[in-house]
């Protein structure tokens, strides 16, 4: 008699919701600019990450629980470009601050 694993099934975590970031030019500049401040702000702490529009997924296996906020915070993180956030492959560090600053 063999043994086999038990098949496992794959995730997918896509890097986009097909929503637009923003609705109109003045949402937009506002994003941005709430953003870049942040990213100003933190600037000299390499371990704080700062995104913009980025999808959050904060359970590993569930990819409908996720959430796209105009900015967030993420204090504990290394700077640098990701698809999403995936919280469980971050320490499972949630992000500090989630904003969604621009009314739609």
């Amino acid at each position: 008699m063999t043994s086999t694993k038990p098949e496992q099934s794959t995730v997918i975590y896509p890097d986009s919701d097909g929503q637009p970031r923003a609705d109109n030019t003045k949402q937009f500049r506002w994003i941005v600019t709430i953003k870049e401040n942040l990213e100003l702000l933190f600037r000299d702490r390499p371990d704080v990450f700062v995104a913009g529009d980025l999808l959050w997924y904060p359970v590993e296996g569930d990819n409908t629980l996720r959430q796209a906020p105009d900015a967030l915070v993420v204090l504990g993180r290394p700077k640098g470009d990701r698809g999403s956030y995936q919280q469980w492959k971050e320490a499972d560090i949630p992000p500090s601050r989630v904003r969604d600053f621009v009314p739609r």
